[in-house]
Parts: C-alpha cells; sequence; structure tokens
C-alpha cells in the first residue's frame, strides 16, 4: 500500500493506493483530486490532506 492521507470528514486515516483506498473503518474510498475523496458505498465526498496523485 501506498501513504497515508487524513480524512478530515470523520477523523479516520485512508490507506492509499494511486487512486483507491481504504479507510481505518474498512470504507472504499476513490481519490478525485489533491485534497478530495469519494467514498464508494455511500457516495459521500470528503476532504482530505494531500493525497498526491502517485502515476
Amino acid at each position: 500500500m501506498g501513504k497515508s492521507v487524513f480524512d478530515y470528514n470523520d477523523g479516520d486515516f485512508i490507506f492509499s493506493t494511486s487512486s483507491l483506498g481504504f479507510d481505518s473503518d474498512g470504507n472504499m474510498m476513490m481519490r478525485l483530486g489533491d485534497n478530495m475523496a469519494l467514498e464508494v458505498d455511500s457516495g459521500e465526498l470528503h476532504i482530505v490532506s494531500s493525497w498526491e496523485n502517485e502515476e
């Protein structure tokens, strides 16, 4: 896995790959931008610390 990204919405850490990750509650997250992620199951947008594209 890649680096950890902090989710400001719910205080979890996201353990990320290039564009997908899982938070500490087991929710799948998809990177939308450097500071935005989508919780796949609920469709909720989250503000995150810097999640830069590794490609």
